[in-house]
């Protein structure tokens, strides 16, 4: 029996799971998202849709017989380094009495071209946890808002990433949730550098509107969107930690578009729920934990930016424990392949 005969069964549950309290003028913040301090939904951490499911005896098979699965993707707003932390960093090293790191800094200073390109650094960790993920990439214009690197001047790393079995995603614009003829100005940029179809999908600041940007998508031929969660606050915004067609009320159709809904990013949890680090992982397991119950994705945004510190301590930390569980750890489009027959 399909996803949408079973959620139908429950009106309440139907309701959340079409998100219908989002339709028809619905309160927008400044970056025109619905905030989960508006929703009615006031049990986020607990994926009451999915659950459900489950119940009515729904369960998706993963490779390997895996419990459940994550989703881990990057959002890559930035590659290049402030003059800050490169100044920082050539202080650093001149302190600690490396000449030669030192150099290397300083001549960084001169040049615009220094990438945070840690993509290689983030692909090896992951690698070392049996996991691969998702690069999702800015394809904007000189003059788009947030424009902050040329992504023909990416192609090598590109590249490097999918040839690889990494995933290459369009991180879409500040208007192309809205907007069908930026949204696909900025497909055909990224496809261009990348030499193929791109299928997989998030906005910039997790602008999205229900049901239009899956509409949007679906037409602009997108096969995932990972875009839907709530940016003020982590889990589960309609319900479900399973990906799903969503339904369009207005039209009483599904859309041909595959949600891999999101579960946590990372400026969720210290700059909207301002969550020290142990409250962090707490907030985080707690998620973690519920998803495998329900044997559910598990969506992570973890920005290329977030890789240093105590940021980057923390993302190794879940993806150890998600190992420790049996979790499949994969990026959306291996999820995609996997869940479409």
């Amino acid at each position: 029996m399909h996803m949408h005969d079973i959620l139908r069964r429950d009106p309440e549950i139907w309701r959340l799971f079409t998100s219908a309290e989002e339709y028809n003028g619905a309160f927008r913040d400044g970056y025109d998202r619905f905030p989960h301090y508006m929703s009615a939904h006031r049990a986020p951490f607990e994926p009451r849709a999915s659950r459900y499911l489950v119940e009515q005896g729904y369960r998706p098979e993963y490779p390997g017989g895996r419990p459940f699965a994550v989703c881990l993707t990057h959002d890559i707003d930035g590659v290049y380094r402030s003059m800050l932390s490169k100044g920082y960093a050539t202080l650093s090293a001149l302190k600690s009495g490396d000449l030669t790191k030192a150099f290397a800094s300083a001549k960084q200073l001169q040049s615009r071209k220094l990438p945070l390109c840690n993509f290689r650094e983030i692909m090896a960790l992951e690698e070392e946890y049996g996991a691969r993920s998702s690069f999702y990439f800015l394809a904007l214009a000189p003059g788009d808002q947030d424009y902050a690197y040329d992504i023909r001047d990416l192609e090598s790393e590109i590249g490097m990433i999918a040839d690889a079995g990494w995933e290459v995603g369009l991180h879409g614009g500040h208007r192309a949730y809205c907007d069908p003829g930026a949204l696909s100005a900025e497909k055909q940029r990224l496809e261009a550098v990348l030499g193929r179809p791109v299928v997989g999908y998030r906005n910039h600041y997790l602008r999205f509107r229900v049901p239009e940007t899956w509409e949007h998508l679906s037409r602009a031929g997108f096969r995932y969107d990972a875009t839907f969660g709530y940016a003020d606050c982590a889990g589960f915004r309609n319900g479900m930690c399973h990906p799903f067609r969503p339904y369009n009320l207005k039209t009483g159709r599904p859309i041909d578009i595959l949600e891999i809904p999101l579960v946590v990013m990372d400026g969720t949890l210290d700059r909207y729920m301002r969550l020290d680090a142990t409250r962090a992982w707490e907030v985080t397991r707690r998620l973690i934990d519920a998803t495998e119950r329900c044997g559910g994705v598990f969506t992570l945004l973890w920005h290329n930016s977030y890789m240093e510190g105590e940021r980057g301590k923390m993302y190794e930390k879940i993806l150890g424990y998600c190992r420790e569980r049996g979790a499949w750890m994969m990026s959306g489009e291996e999820i995609w392949k996997s869940l479409v027959k």
